[in-house]
């Protein structure tokens, strides 16, 4: 049985096989927010010849059922068929390679007081000969040297002996230890003959469930060498860490979403080395930060009771891995260290994010929060943190909104509604004709619509305020952009989705704050973080109800505070010091269990909130 494709492209099929299954296994890709269930809409494929069986159409419209649309997820050849794949439905993963810059970074690390200190150091050794004299076996001459070098204690792995004759001798006894510094004793990681102190570099990786970034570091002076991004391929078995951790427990998944991760970032690794012709053997350390599931992933780590009640990782501080272990090709001595996690939902991303952020050697209160797939907040100060976790939803990424769409080429990022004509303005990210709209657009066209009347408190379309709102398949819509055969709207059932999402956020907020005892007014700062704050609208998140109205002075935007950390931690062992003690000291609250959370929700599932005194600038706003 043949699926083709426009391109040519023959591919093979089954009546028991769902066509986004068949060209996952060619390599094809197709959006799949909810990992194939058929609840999301996003694999849309065209039907131009053949006969299938489709098992649900019911996130089509008429109008695309009628041009042969339906969901690759959800249908099955029944013979020879013919798909054409829109614009729209491709996944697109390939990375990208840019220049960075590391004055920042640099500046950064200076602040903290930190020096220039890697996990690992290296050191040359010139051997004395042996004689008969002196004929100590190669280990314990190697120990003695190092112990004349203030090393008291060193650890040599047994996998290093094999080779350790030929290697003390191939360069007339110079050898160069990389040796990687603990709390109770040192440990050699690698052994290699000749001089081989410089050059030393180190990888830093942030593992978003969205996103990934590949730091290349020179340790030699902390400066940036390069850096990789690109989409974490493991959207290809869903958008959100419920999704995947389903994917891995219920279809024998982890070892799929293992490799995906794994080979995301040695491709990367590929890349930097043949365009700085860096040696793998000069590798010296490698750091990763990621929410707890994405670290289980990594690691290859059962995530399985994460989403189960009492919300049990497996692990939240990991022993030290090895490159070697883990599929990294690098050296396979190379130490890997993960960032410690705190719970379930707050992971060694928010551990690396506050140690960016400097929140834990602040006097003044602060807060910090990084909003994706999932909102994390940490409350506090050099004297105690305390976070949670509320679960937002992936609507911000675009998953479960009609035409959403990541912050992406074609994007919608950015929306204004004109007061005299109600017509929107909209910003497209690329300059291109848009193919949807992502989570700043949302927050924009919502809060816009809700000071220009067109849509209520409760998130409910007025059809007489506007002739942009019309009936749709879900209901009422408001047509957000319509030109060239094509039309992006947002639907009432989006907008629930919006408004829920920026109410579990608020009232994340709040219990934090009641919990401890303070109130809004206290805060001295808010760190914004992650990809979706660097578009974020600080007055439209406010109208909107999703961040709490104070002064917008108090509001600072940290970028990746992810990969921020992981890098200082690659520099500096002080650095990781002071995560592991973050993670230590953080306390974590299960808003999922707490009744004044839920109390709080409902509160806020009005725009702004059901407390408009709380919103004063709102109030005014709306009195215009």
């Amino acid at each position: 049985m043949k699926i083709s494709l426009p391109s040519g492209k023959i591919i093979s099929g089954s009546p028991d096989t769902s066509i986004l299954e068949s060209l996952k296994n060619e390599g094809i890709y197709l959006t799949s927010s909810c990992g194939g269930k058929g609840t999301c809409g996003k694999c849309k494929i065209i039907i131009r010849s053949g006969s299938v069986n489709t098992r649900s159409a019911i996130k089509l419209t008429q109008e695309e059922i009628k041009k042969g649309y339906t969901l690759a997820c959800q249908t099955f050849p029944e013979g020879d068929v013919l798909i054409e794949i829109p614009k729209e439905s491709m996944l697109t993963l390939e990375g990208r390679i840019a220049t960075g810059k590391s004055k920042d970074l640099q500046a950064l690390l200076r602040s903290t007081g930190a020096g220039i200190e890697p996990l690992t150091e290296r050191i040359v050794l010139q051997l004395p000969h042996p004689s008969l004299n002196d004929n100590i076996s190669d280990l314990e001459r190697l120990k003695r040297e190092l112990f004349s070098k203030g090393l008291g204690c060193l650890r040599v792995p047994f996998r290093f002996l094999t080779d350790l004759a030929k290697t003390v001798r191939k360069k007339d006894w110079e050898v160069t230890l990389c040796i990687i510094h603990t709390e109770d004793c040192n440990e050699i990681t690698n052994i290699f003959p000749d001089n081989k102190k410089t050059p030393r570099y180190g990888i830093a990786v942030d593992i978003g469930t969205t996103t990934l970034v590949v730091y290349l570091i020179d340790l030699a002076d902390g400066s940036l060498v390069d850096i990789a991004s690109t989409y974490n391929s493991q959207i290809r078995f869903g958008d959100d860490v419920i999704t995947r951790i389903v994917y891995a427990t219920e279809h024998n998944g982890l070892k799929n979403l293992n490799k995906a991760v794994i080979t995301d970032i040695n491709i990367f690794l590929s890349l930097l080395k043949k365009t700085h012709h860096v040696d793998f053997d000069s590798i010296d350390q490698f750091v990763i930060a990621g929410n707890t599931t994405m670290t289980h992933l990594f690691l290859g780590l059962d995530p399985s009771a994460i989403r189960e009640e009492p919300y049990i990782p497996t692990a939240n501080s990991f022993p030290l891995a090895f490159a070697g272990e883990l599929g990294l090709k690098i050296n396979p001595n190379t130490p890997v260290y993960a960032f410690p996690c705190v719970a379930s939902y707050v992971g060694g991303d928010i551990v690396s994010g506050v140690l960016a952020a400097r929140l834990h050697k602040k006097q003044e209160l602060s807060l910090f929060m990084d909003i994706g797939t999932n909102g994390e907040i940490v409350l506090g100060n050099s004297e105690w943190l305390v976070a949670a976790a509320c679960s937002a939803g992936p609507c911000f990424e675009g998953s479960g909104i009609k035409h959403g769409m990541r912050a992406t080429e074609g994007a919608i990022e950015d929306v204004r509604i004109n007061r005299e004509t109600l017509e929107p303005e909209i910003k497209i990210i690329g300059d291109t004709a848009p193919m949807g709209i992502c989570g700043s657009g949302m927050i924009d066209v919502v809060a816009e619509m809700f000071l220009t009347g067109i849509l209520n408190q409760k998130g409910k379309l007025q059809q007489e305020v506007s002739k942009r709102i019309r009936e749709g398949e879900d209901g009422l819509e408001f047509v957000v952009y319509s030109q060239d055969d094509r039309d992006i709207v947002l639907t009432e059932p989006d907008i629930e989705n919006i408004i829920r999402a920026k109410a579990a956020i608020y009232a994340g907020f709040s219990i934090l704050l009641k919990e401890v005892g303070y109130t809004f007014d206290d805060i001295h700062k808010v760190y914004i973080a992650g990809g979706f704050g660097k578009f974020l609208d600080i007055e439209k998140a406010v109208i909107l109800g999703m961040l709490p109205d104070i002064s917008r002075e108090k509001f600072e935007y940290m970028g990746n505070t992810s990969i921020t950390g992981a890098y200082l931690c690659a520099i500096s062992r002080k650095m990781r010091e002071e995560a592991e003690e973050i993670a230590r000291k953080m306390t974590y609250l299960e808003l999922s269990v707490s009744r004044s959370f839920m109390d709080e929700y409902v509160s806020a599932l009005f725009i702004p909130h059901t407390n408009i005194d709380a919103f004063s600038s709102v109030k005014k706003l709306m009195k215009k």
